[in-house]
């Protein structure tokens, strides 16, 4: 074996203790004796674990891994590690697949724990390992919760298999992780996750692969964080020892891991068991044997990896809650598209009342066969009062000219309201499709009103035209309404009513709006007036005209909801930012009271986990 017994690069535990700037031994609690950071971590978890990010903008995807990342993190290491710093020392070995992670732990442990092979992946399931009396701190399951403990080998990667070792140091546990290049998802998913749990990070690569980016892109997230980290750099052939060395000692420099500890290990044989010769692993084991029985330097290293940890916090969080104003703002976006468009449309209505088109086509024609249309032509200015008692007769004796001005009516409301709710219906959709988060939410039948319309604006209809007859009835108690439309049965006062809605913003018609698109003379205003004149007429055209717009909102409201329901089911908490900023606040200020204040990740704000 060839050991790189430079000082800068192998460092010894009490330098690790002078180094961190940590040199109380903990005894289970921060040195301040603060209690608050416990409740502050707990807090920040709910907010994170409340924090969702639906809707399919360019920062949820990394703000669902940050957030998950953090969530593990406080889960399996931060909370448990904070209740209990002189818990054992936890060295996560990782490293990329074929690195001889399984084979450097068995031969640091003096015993075959974990599998090896030539196949790939190897290790599928964790396998920790700790002295027997260590044992029931790890089989508790504070630290790594949401794995199950097991006696034995699994191929199940939420299992963390425990193996005791009379030959490993007290205080001093190696955690056996999965490849963190493996081919499959679930083995680098739990790699990252235990890396995050660990005290300290052993990396082991080989002089083959020490350059991939996977390896350096961890131990850029382990500077971030302020972790201690350590490096085996295995199977170098001795004509390349200097060299390669010299090499990934430069590299380390150039990011600010000069200070780390790096091992060298030859390219050697192993014996029938599987081990490494002792005469390769002694100067790690060694380091790891110092390690473990000087108290103050494993403090150290915990007080530097939980205290990077904590001060890595507030900037991870604050690009969550940035997230979460992006989804909030995003959602906020594609409802003022919707209502936009439904408001559009509800206008366009309210101008078809306004503007006369109502009093168009097969309505006026019904109009004009129920007062008689060769008498409205011949007897406009002289016979007004004769006309109106005709008008009177006809309201009489006359049904079918009555029920079919009613159709008409039907008919031609019904064409406006469905014909704005497909527009409405169109430009919503065209909004949100030009929406990154709109197109991933919509689905074709949003493209067009909803197939229950027609009917739903049939019921509106009817409802509406018998809530007028309802306030024509209401309206006859009044002794002087009763005087003046007496000679009116209610149903043709309320067809007049009717026509009034549709008339001009005055709701008295002229001339020009009852003979638009039927090329009748412009000359009965005299007798409009007679008819529509009346105040009460107007007054409840009025009243007719705001129930029948009230219907509408009511019925495009409903549509428009076809949109807003799937906006609200992923649009996060409006105070979830809030949450997560007060929450982050309140552990960075628990984090600076408390005996961790001194430790701050590399790079604070640029890297997270």
């Amino acid at each position: 074996m060839t050991t790189n017994g430079d000082p800068a690069h192998l460092s010894g535990a009490p330098a690790v203790a002078a180094r961190t700037g940590f040199t109380d031994a903990g005894r289970g609690r921060p040195a301040t004796g603060d209690d608050h950071l416990p409740d502050a971590l707990t807090g920040l978890r709910a907010a994170i674990g409340a924090a969702r990010f639906s809707l399919a903008l360019p920062s949820a995807e990394p703000a669902e891994r940050i957030g998950a990342a953090l969530a593990d993190q406080l889960d399996d290491y931060l909370l448990p590690r904070l209740s209990r710093l002189d818990a054992p020392l936890l060295v996560v070995v990782g490293g990329s697949t074929g690195a001889g992670k399984s084979t450097l732990v068995n031969s640091l442990v003096q015993a075959r724990v974990s599998a090896v092979g030539v196949l790939r992946p190897t290790t599928r399931s964790p396998v920790l390992v700790c002295n027997p009396a260590d044992s029931p701190w790890f089989r508790r399951g504070e630290l790594l919760p949401g794995l199950t403990r097991t006696n034995h080998p699994s191929a199940d990667p939420g299992t963390l298999h425990l193996v005791t070792a009379p030959a490993l140091p007290p205080g001093l546990a190696f955690l056996d992780a999965p490849d963190i290049d493996s081919v499959v998802d679930a083995n680098r998913a739990l790699a990252g996750q235990l890396l995050a749990a660990a005290d300290l990070w052993l990396f082991v690569t080989t002089a083959a692969r020490y350059a991939d980016a996977v390896p350096w892109e961890l131990l850029h997230g382990a500077r971030a964080r302020g972790a201690a980290i350590a490096l085996v750099l295995d199977r170098v052939p001795a004509e390349a020892t200097d060299e390669v060395a010299a090499h990934l000692a430069e590299m380390l420099a150039e990011q600010d891991l000069g200070s780390a500890p790096l091992f060298v290990l030859p390219e050697t044989w192993v014996d029938g068991q599987g081990l490494l010769p002792d005469r390769v692993t002694a100067p790690l084991a060694d380091w790891f044997a110092r390690l473990a029985a000087d108290a103050d330097a494993r403090s150290a290293v915990v007080r530097q990896t939980l205290g990077g940890a904590l001060a890595a916090l507030q900037p991870a969080v604050r690009s969550l809650a940035e997230a979460a104003d992006e989804q909030v703002s995003a959602a906020d976006a594609l409802d003022d598209r919707v209502r936009a468009a439904y408001r559009a449309a509800n206008r366009t209505v309210e101008q078809g009342l306004r503007d006369g088109r109502m009093l168009r086509g097969e309505v006026l024609a019904r109009w004009q066969d129920f007062i008689g249309t060769s008498e409205f032509l011949r007897t406009l200015e002289a016979r007004i009062g004769r006309l109106r008692d005709r008008v009177v007769a006809a309201f009489g004796r006359r049904p079918a000219p009555a029920v079919q001005l009613r159709d008409a009516i039907e008919s031609q409301l019904s064409i406006l309201l469905l014909g704005v709710a497909a527009e409405a219906a169109e430009h919503a959709y065209t909004g949100w499709k030009a929406h990154p988060a709109g197109a991933a939410l919509l689905e074709p039948g949003l493209a067009h009103h909803s197939p229950d319309l027609p009917e739903r604006v049939e019921r509106l209809i009817r409802d509406w035209q018998r809530g007028v007859l309802e306030l024509v009835h209401a309206e006859g108690g009044d002794r002087r309404f009763v005087a003046r439309t007496a000679a009116y049965a209610v149903n043709a006062t309320g067809l007049v009513v009717m026509i009034a809605v549709f008339a001009s913003t005055a709701f008295i018609p002229t001339g020009l709006e009852v003979a638009t698109g039927a090329g009748t003379t412009v000359a009965g205003q005299a007798v409009l007036q007679a008819i529509f004149g009346d105040q009460a007429v107007r007054t409840l055209a009025g009243k007719a005209r705001e129930d029948l717009l009230k219907r509408v909102r009511f019925l495009l409201d409903a549509e428009a909801a076809r949109y807003l329901a799937r906006t609200e089911q992923s649009r996060p908490a409006a105070r979830t930012a809030a949450e997560l900023r007060r929450a982050a606040d309140r552990v960075e200020t628990a984090r600076l009271h408390s005996g961790f204040a001194s430790a701050a990740p590399a790079d604070e704000g640029r890297q997270h986990p």
